[in-house]
């Protein structure tokens, strides 16, 4: 799988750099988020992540890749962009294993830049029920999410658990030790708490960075 043309703009690519740069766009449609460079090296096989590195920096340089900020430096492809950047994708059902980002999850669009939440990449979910509220986050709200793996302590994200939500939802990010608590901001409803194995049923979307009234 080839993406997008890439090696097709006249630049001269190495075998490796062209299995690092499909191995970024396969990983990347399937997540819906870009590979850290620990995942690249597993995905490619390679044990060192200098020689990993030096390529990663040409890409870079050549403009077939940019890096993504967060708690895991990531890379991501310039040609898969999102094709509308003025837009927010309005995400639906979102089952675990789903690609995140999958432009069939989308239902429709925002009409505007999410530069405007200090993000060069969010999609939006819409709110069900009153689980945040004391959050100030109600019912039907749009919730402006940035995607990345992992969060801080407190911070509130976007997260599917296998075999107890069966779509996205939001929840207060806590971890201690062997233990991760997603907890609700509402005293009607219990925290989700999860020890040793079980966080691997944990998958975190995204990261809360905004919220759109679409009710009074």
């Amino acid at each position: 799988m080839r993406p997008f043309g890439l090696y097709n703009s006249g630049m001269t690519v190495t075998e490796r750099q062209k299995q690092i740069l499909d191995f970024i766009s396969v990983f990347q449609r399937r997540e819906g988020f870009p590979p850290s460079l620990r995942e690249i090296c597993r995905g490619i096989g390679l044990v060192s992540h200098g020689s990993l590195i030096r390529h990663i920096r040409l890409l870079e340089t050549q403009g077939f890749i940019r890096g993504v900020s967060g708690k895991k430096r990531a890379w991501k492809l310039v040609d898969m962009e999102a094709p509308q950047a003025g837009h927010i994708p309005v995400l639906g059902r979102i089952a675990a294993g789903s690609p995140i980002l999958a432009e069939e999850n989308a239902e429709e669009h925002l009409p505007m830049n999410p530069s405007f939440f200090g993000s060069s990449d969010a999609f939006a979910l819409r709110v069900r029920g009153d689980s945040m509220i004391e959050a100030h986050i109600r019912d039907g709200d749009m919730a402006i999410i940035r995607p990345q793996q992992d969060a801080e302590n407190g911070a509130i994200v976007a997260v599917v658990v296998e075999g107890i939500e069966t779509e996205a939802t939001l929840k207060i990010f806590r971890s201690l030790n062997d233990q991760i608590e997603l907890r609700p901001a509402s005293r009607f409803y219990d925290p989700l708490v999860f020890n040793g194995a079980e966080r691997s049923r944990i998958k975190i979307l995204g990261k809360l960075i905004g919220i759109i009234r679409t009710k009074p």
